[in-house]
Formats: structure tokens, sequence, C-alpha cells
């Protein structure tokens, strides 16, 4: 250990337990019919501030200096040069501290120059790049470091690595980051596709995350959870866990200190306008069911037609002893699929093959396939439609020829009249009063749903503070919102319909 509380013992001696687990996971796991090759190509860390993230990156480095092939390239991107730089300091002071790694026979085995690191046996060089929104392309990285990722503009960078791996056995990417202030940024992409991945919503069996995050965050004043939950290295060092106190004391008391706090020790987005998940992933999967019957039901169509190069979604919804029942359908622009897939990270073939997604026109959406699929709606599930709710963007002509059949009604986007309807089905799903058959895009739609509260605390859906794409669940909603005005649920469990 180079500096610290534990200057000068050694690295074997100081590793806390979850970067234990990181470097185990990361350098050990190997497939059984080649174990050759590794099985994690994705390390995501997300920690609080003082927990080494860097530094256990360096670590991971200096033993991939020793360990991958000759000729490797290892580069560090970040949203300066001077952060980018950070781990090419660890990687220095760790070998200038450590000279049995350093030197062989009173020979330098590393050469340290201003712009890389080499280790000269086998020529492997470490480089830290300076940021750029176009100029990243063209590298080989055997292994790569994305630094405070939270910072980043774009996703370009992390990318722009990636995309160099493609020829490289045993590739290995990490990105690390604490929490920022802003929901949207290029590490809750990240952070948000591991979830789906350890919720076993998105199959993927090379990423490996580590995500300290606080599973409640309302009571950070006074609940130390929170802090052990953002800072494991705080819970085996007891002068960092002192620190952390004096810290929320002054959060607390100083409200200038507590955007730092909460973002940067606490791993909470701090949003002055308050930003919450809809609903827990788990209570949704909770209700899923293999079969709905829909046979002679009375339905209520909603319906969300988005721009016409974006996603567009149909939800139907009915009632039966106090329970939502719904299924919801998504459109995408069919000559946008494959970079949709890849911009958003998701497999909308998949989700095509499972029917729950239909893809129609080129670039844009065909309105009238969409058109098509609601009129087709009665024969297909055998029901009996009651109404079709809209909002008036973009779906006027839709409208106008769904009301030749059908009674429609405009929905008013507007957080006084989505409040009910936003609040009767968090509490149907979160009680288990709620069906739906397997619709894993239904379930990222609800993964990726933020709800945010008006002035009078109205609670509704929106899809500027969302992490991803939400039509699914703004459909949903429409939907409940008809069924609710034909329905009254009570505390009870009982429903009375008119």
């Amino acid at each position: 250990m180079p500096r610290g509380l534990k200057a000068g013992k050694s690295i074997f001696e100081c590793s806390c337990g979850y970067q234990w687990l990181l470097y185990a996971s990361a350098l050990c796991i190997v497939h059984r019919e080649n174990p050759n090759k590794r099985r994690y190509e994705t390390v995501i860390l997300e920690v609080g501030r003082k927990n080494f993230k860097t530094f256990t990156i360096a670590t991971i480095f200096v033993l991939l200096f020793l360990l991958e092939p000759k000729f490797s390239k290892f580069y560090s991107v970040a949203p300066d040069g001077a952060l980018s730089r950070e781990v090419k300091t660890a990687i220095e002071e760790i070998l200038k501290s450590s000279p049995l790694v350093h030197q062989n026979k009173n020979r330098y085995r590393f050469k340290i120059l201003r712009d890389y690191i080499e280790f000269l046996p086998n020529e492997n060089k470490y480089i830290p790049l300076n940021y750029s929104n176009s100029r990243m392309d063209g590298k080989l990285p055997n292994v790569f470091l994305a630094d405070e990722v939270g910072a980043l503009p774009n996703s370009y960078a992390v990318e722009a690595m990636r995309s160099g791996q493609l020829n490289i056995l045993n590739k290995l990417g990490c990105i690390v980051s604490t929490k920022y202030p802003t929901a949207n940024n290029p590490f809750e992409d990240e952070v948000n596709y591991a979830k789906r991945v350890l919720d076993g919503v998105q199959k993927d069996e090379t990423v490996f995350s580590l995500l300290y995050e606080p599973d409640d965050t309302e009571s950070w004043t006074n609940d130390d959870t929170i802090l052990k939950h953002a800072n494991p290295v705080a819970l085996e060092i007891p002068e960092i866990w002192e620190d952390l106190i004096k810290k929320r004391a002054r959060a607390i008391s100083v409200e200038s200190a507590r955007e730092n706090f909460l973002t940067k020790h606490c791993n909470i987005i701090y949003q002055g306008s308050g930003t919450e998940s809809f609903i827990d992933i788990k209570d949704l999967q909770a209700c899923r069911v293999n079969k709905i019957d829909w046979t002679n039901r009375e339905v209520y169509i909603g319906v969300d037609l988005s721009m016409s190069n974006d996603n567009t979604a149909v939800a139907i919804a009915s009632e039966e002893n106090g329970k939502i029942l719904a299924d919801v359908i998504c459109f995408v622009p069919e000559g946008r699929l494959e970079e949709k897939s890849k911009f958003e990270k998701l497999d909308y073939k998949r989700f095509i093959k499972s029917m729950k997604c239909i893809a129609c026109g080129n670039k844009t959406i065909d309105y009238g396939v969409v058109e098509d699929f609601v009129f087709n709606i009665e024969e297909k599930y055998k029901v009996k439609i009651k109404a079709i709710g809209f909002d008036r963007y973009n779906a006027i002509s839709s409208a106008q020829k769904w009301n030749r059949k059908y009674n429609t009604v405009e929905i008013r986007q507007h957080s006084d009249t989505l409040h009910p309807p936003t609040k009767l089905l968090s509490e149907k799903i979160t009680n288990g009063e709620f069906e739906y058959e397997k619709n894993t895009l239904l379930e990222i739609n609800f993964e990726n749903a933020r709800c945010t509260y008006d002035t009078n605390m109205n609670r509704y859906v929106t899809k500027k503070k969302s992490s991803g794409k939400v039509d699914m669940v703004v459909a949903l909603i429409n939907a409940v919102y008809l069924l609710q005005q034909d329905v009254i649920f009570d505390d009870s469990g009982w429903a009375v319909q008119f």
C-alpha cells in the first residue's frame, strides 16, 4: 500500500471484502469448456466515495500487466484527462512501493513515462486517454477503465472502447462511478441494465456488477443502514465510518452540503423536485401468471401514440374480483430495429418473437397497423371493448377512426388527471392485486418508470425523468384511468361496476 491508513502493508493484507470479490470474479471465473476464456467481460462497480474504486481497478491493471498476452493494450477514459490519469497515478504508486514487482535483479521491469506505463517483459502498455467525443475509435483495448461515468455527457467513450474489443479473447471493461445528481447519464444506463440482469429480466452472463446503493432513501438522516449499504469499506475501517458520521451531521445542518453527501457518500440521486421509482420490479414479477382467460370480458383500451419514429403502445385492462388484469403490446419502427436494439441495449427481436412487440413501418411507425390492431382486439381476445382512452398528442386521426365503432375518450395528460390511476395501479401491484402474462418488455418499461409530484403532491409517471422507454406503462395508466371511471375499488378488495 503506497499511502493511506495502512501504508507500507501488502495489498493482500489490506484488501476489503468487496475488493476480493471483485478480483476473484473478474479474473478467476472461467468457462469450463475453455479454461483460457474468462466469463466476465464487463465489471460495473457503483460504490460511494472513499471506497478505493480507482485503487481497486489499478490493482487489477497491475495483475493484468503480468497475466495478459504479449502486446496487450490497456486504456482509461474519464470526463477529462486529469480524471483519466488518476488510475495511472495509482499504478505508479503501487509499483514504486513494491520493489519485488517493479524490479528484477536491479533492473526495472516497468517503464513509467508521462503518457503511458509499459511492462517491458511482454510489452504490455497502459495509456490514459484524454476525453473526446469523436476520436476514440481505432483502439484495440484488451482492458479498459471508464471512470466517473456518471459525469460523462454521453456513452460514446464507453461504446468506442467496447467496439474495439470485438476480436479479443479475454476482453474486460470496468465501468466505475458514484451516483451523480442527474438522473439521466451513461452510468445510470449501465446500472439499470445491470439491475435487469440481476433481476433476471435480461439474460447476460458476461456482466458482473457490484451495486452499492441503499434500499431506502428517505431516512438518511438517522438510518445507519443507508451508509452501510453504500460504503462497504466503512464496515471494515472504523476511521472511515467515523468520518461518514461527521459528514452526515454536517449535511443535516448545512443544506448546501447535502447534495454532495447524498450523491457521493450515500449513492442517492438528490433532486429538489423529488423523483422516485414507480414500483419495485419484484412486486410486479410476483403478479405474473401463466395465462389470463380474456373470453367475454369487458375491457378498456389505453393507447400511447408517441412520435412516429419512436415506440407506441396499446394496453388492455379489465377487472375481476378487485384485481386488475392487463396485457400491453409495444409497436416499434421496423426500419430502426437494429438501431434501437443497440442504442437501448434491448433485444427487440426476442420481444417480437414472444409476440409482445410488433415491428411495423420503416423508419417511422405505421399507424395503420396500430389502428388495425385495436380494431381486431375484440376478435383476437374474445372481449367487448367498453372504451378507448388516448392522449391527444399524435392520436387525433386514429381516434377519429376508432370513434366510428367505439367510444373514445381523450385523457388529459396532466398530474391532476393521471394521479388517481397511477396511485391505483401502484397499490394494486404492491398488494398483489394485478395480473399479467409473461411480458419482459413491460417489466423493463416498469423498471424504467420514474414518478414525480406536482405542487399538490399529485403523483404521475414522467417520461423526462424516466431512465428509458415507458410507453407501455403510460398506455396502461390510460387504460386504468378508464377502468377507474366505471369501477369503484374500495379497501376491502371489492369492486362495483356501473
